[in-house]
């Protein structure tokens, strides 16, 4: 799943594309995403400018006056600009025909994706509240950032993933920043010290920034607004190198499942210990 750099590159991608162009004409498929398209939507959305595109967490926010489009991109969405006559790939569930004739598709295999249209952003915000999203990894406060961690027994990768802890992170930069900070993922939460703490909180920051500078994760299906993969895999310190010499001691990176998800770590970079 895409996951904060690559959502974050999207929305970079898109915005030179967007912003001051409005949708002259939307073609939806037959098949349904994860949240049906409505119609009825249409009315709101034809003749409307977009003022701006925003991420939050690995939401795309489209801001088009009053009405916003909100978009996950799933496992396997692809939200790309392109010219009107490069001829539309299989799987392109959304069309949205801009008024310089060219065209944002929303191209999703699974189907796991969604676009959705809300009459403010009030509302957007709303869903986010319901749903508890929590801060941008960019924005955390120190202390709530301590003390999200002593309040929970459960180990750093499920503490990483919750998004109502921190918002953006998923398996590839949670491994990534555990490595980064040189901790185990099994380690529980409330047991870290007040300078670990700090530390794992510098090294997500620093991981995703490199990955938002490498254009996200291109690992099956994910591209960036304009259609180019990123580079970021090629760069992974432990996530997908299960067997493979740790970059700093040469030690088998090992994988284990945590929190439902495979984990992948250098047993002796990021040896259990307090």
């Amino acid at each position: 799943m895409p996951e904060l750099p690559e959502v974050e590159t999207v929305v970079r991608d898109l915005r030179p594309h967007l912003v001051g162009r409005s949708f002259a004409k939307i073609t939806a498929g037959r098949k349904a995403l994860r949240r049906p398209w409505s119609r009825a939507w249409e009315g709101q959305l034809l003749g409307q400018r977009v003022d701006s595109i925003q991420r939050r967490g690995k939401w795309i926010m489209i801001d088009l006056g009053k009405p916003w489009l909100l978009v996950h991109l799933g496992m396997t969405g692809q939200f790309t600009v392109t010219s009107a006559q490069m001829p539309r790939e299989t799987h392109t569930h959304l069309v949205f025909t801009l008024d310089d004739a060219n065209e944002l598709r929303f191209r999703d295999i699974r189907r796991f994706g969604s676009v959705t249209c809300y009459p403010s952003r009030a509302t957007l915000d709303d869903v986010f509240a319901e749903n508890g999203l929590g801060p941008e990894p960019f924005d955390l406060d120190a202390d709530y950032w301590r003390a999200s961690l002593r309040a929970t027994q459960r180990n750093l990768k499920a503490i990483l993933l919750d998004q109502t802890i921190v918002a953006g992170v998923g398996n590839i930069y949670a491994d990534e920043s555990l490595f980064e900070a040189s901790l185990h993922p099994t380690l529980i939460g409330r047991a870290l010290t007040a300078k670990q703490a700090e530390t794992l909180q510098h090294a997500i920051v620093e991981v995703l920034t490199r990955a938002i500078d490498r254009r996200g994760s291109s690992i099956r299906d994910y591209i960036g607004g304009s259609g180019l993969k990123g580079q970021m895999q090629d760069e992974f310190r432990v996530y997908g190198r299960t067997g493979a010499p740790c970059l700093r001691c040469r030690t088998s990176i090992a994988k284990i499942t945590l929190a439902g998800r495979s984990t992948h770590f250098c047993p002796k970079c990021q040896r259990k210990r307090m």
